[in-house]
């Protein structure tokens, strides 16, 4: 059975004292009596405090920062015994290995061919079908002036295949009977406008003519 450590007695805490005086910080240990703390552990004692009662010893347990406070019975000058390393476990036992299984040669299975279907023909792509054909744009352009004569400019898509072509007014007013009724108004609307014209520039060349013919009249006789 281990033997208890000593608390401080009297002449240790003398021998603290002048430890202290000396400008030394002597060693202790705890005993089973410190609240808080391991038994054995060791602190740094740093101060022994007026009146010498209760927790006057202040010290600071090796490890830490904090300054604690302890009665003599929770500290020992005596420095306990190295523990005795414990023995290390036996090894575990072997493990048994099982014995090798008979090998048990499997029974031959008579295998029956049966042969496999014919693949199965694979329906005929069917063709893409044709895009239909683009109809080649055609622009007919009947253009008159103002004394009635009328050209045509025919474009086949990019290219200009009639230009300026001169046509006759009558075949211009057939061509405008058989289309749509807004251009035959357009036009009827400009061949009205130039017989117009003409109509009066003949009544002008009719007087013109007249007057000539008075005029070689009253010469001849």
């Amino acid at each position: 059975m281990a033997k208890a450590k000593q608390s401080l007695s009297p002449e240790d805490l003398d021998h603290l004292r002048a430890e202290l005086d000396a400008g030394r910080q002597p060693p202790v240990w705890f005993t089973a009596s410190a609240v808080g703390m391991e038994a054995g552990k060791s602190a740094k004692v740093l101060a022994l405090t007026d009146p010498p009662e209760g927790d006057f010893i202040q010290v600071r347990p090796t490890g830490a920062r904090d300054e604690l406070s302890f009665s003599p019975a929770e500290l020992t000058l005596e420095k306990p015994a190295p523990r005795k390393k414990e023995p290390a476990p036996p090894p575990p036992p072997p493990v048994a290995t099982p014995a090798a299984e008979t090998s048990v040669e499997p029974t031959p299975v008579e295998h029956i061919y049966t042969p496999e279907p014919p693949p199965k023909p694979k329906p005929a792509a069917k063709p893409a079908p044709k895009k239909p054909a683009r109809g080649v744009e055609v622009t007919v352009t009947l253009n008159s002036t103002a004394d009635g004569e009328w050209t045509v400019d025919v474009q086949s898509g990019s290219k200009r295949t009639l230009r300026a072509a001169p046509i006759s007014a009558a075949l211009v007013a057939q061509a405008a009977r058989s289309l749509l009724p807004e251009v035959h108004e357009a036009v009827e609307g400009v061949l009205a406008a130039a017989r117009e014209k003409h109509l009066a520039r003949v009544e002008q060349l009719r007087s013109e003519l007249e007057a000539a013919q008075r005029a070689l009249d009253e010469l001849s006789e």
